[in-house]
């Protein structure tokens, strides 16, 4: 192991975090799901966790998702969603984390016969809780599934209505290929005039164009993933000098195949062309790593600085649906982890 890798592991597990692209149901651990299955009498066809974690062998994100919707099944209870969303901000504690903008699927659950208002009452007193005890702030992410109508989008559009205090913003993820931000483009106009904020899945296995229409067509504040935009030069200047966010998930990219290694990762490329790209998790559960892991593993594998770990938290906080005084908090703290962990000024 190189000599500097606890330091920077050491840094890591210090430094201020904001989480803004995590899909809560992809922080189903096995253990929880096998726990949820029994409470609710779920048969899964796993015999056991350490089977369950075998069949993580994804090739593409089709593949993932074909596990990930089998394994939602087991949440059913307001109860069930809430220690879902329990685990996962214990885990952020853990991590460090200080604000996390979270993505639920409500259309994963309601196709099954679970109410819209029994995901949200669960997830929202989890977070409540956790701003409570552990001094985590969060938002609330409804993602559409695009692989989906743009009719069904806009139904769940209609539900959410009735919860717009709790629900910041709106996105779109769930199977890229095939399925062009252009088709959502109605229900994202709703979603604006009702006073959403949007995000959007594009560029992890779609190509730039996509991104494009997201920025375009959806009006979106960010993008989630975005690393194809490597591909046209254009559009990475665009993204540039608009100084557009991109939620980048690096253990997610190499689970799911875009990326062969991480030490092939475009991560680093991104940040040294002035792009706002952070690091995040994405389905930790599934892809073998939370917020921190992400880090120490990019970092390992990229070789980044305390000065790309400093950027790389700031763009997180640029890119969060913050109010100044919260941003201007979480800025502060991040300088103070700087000074504590530079013998000199930005001296790695």
């Amino acid at each position: 192991m190189p000599s500097h890798e606890p330091a920077m592991h050491d840094a890591i597990a210090h430094l201020p975090k904001v989480e803004l692209h995590v899909h809560i149901e992809g922080t189903l651990e096995p253990e929880l799901m096998f726990a949820l299955a029994e409470r609710n009498g779920v048969e899964l066809p796993y015999a056991s966790v350490d089977e369950v974690r075998q069949a993580y062998a994804f090739h593409n994100l089709q593949s993932f998702l074909d596990i990930y919707y089998a394994g939602a099944r087991v949440l059913q209870t307001e109860e069930d969603f809430h220690d879902l969303a329990a685990a996962y901000l214990r885990r952020c504690h853990a991590d460090r984390v200080r604000h996390t903008e979270i993505f639920f699927d409500p259309q994963t659950h309601t196709a099954r016969g679970i109410p819209f208002d029994t995901v949200v009452r669960g997830l929202t007193r989890a977070l409540a809780d956790a701003e409570h005890e552990l001094g985590i702030t969060s938002q609330l992410i409804l993602c559409f599934l695009r692989d989906q109508s743009a009719e069904a989008a806009m139904a769940t559009l209609e539900q959410a209505l009735l919860w717009r205090a709790h629900i910041h913003a709106v996105g779109l993820d769930s199977a890229e290929a095939g399925h062009p931000p252009e088709k959502f483009r109605t229900v994202f106009e709703r979603a604006r005039a009702e006073g959403f904020a949007s995000v959007a899945h594009a560029g992890e296995e779609g190509p730039p164009e996509y991104i494009r229409q997201a920025l375009d067509l959806l009006s979106v504040a960010r993008i989630d993933h975005g690393v194809q935009a490597e591909q046209d030069p254009g559009l990475m200047q665009r993204l540039a000098s608009e100084r557009i966010p991109l939620t980048v998930c690096p253990l997610s990219n190499v689970r799911l195949c875009v990326f062969d290694r991480l030490e092939d990762h475009n991560l680093k490329r991104l940040l040294d062309a002035d792009l706002c790209v952070s690091i995040h998790s994405d389905d930790p559960a599934y892809f073998g790593g939370y917020i921190g892991e992400n880090y120490r593993a990019t970092t390992d594998a990229l070789g980044l600085s305390l000065d790309d770990l400093e950027r790389l938290a700031r763009n997180a906080v640029e890119g969060a649906f913050l109010d100044p005084p919260a941003r201007q908090r979480l800025e502060e703290e991040i300088a103070q982890w700087r000074a504590a962990h530079s013998p000199g000024p930005h001296a790695d």
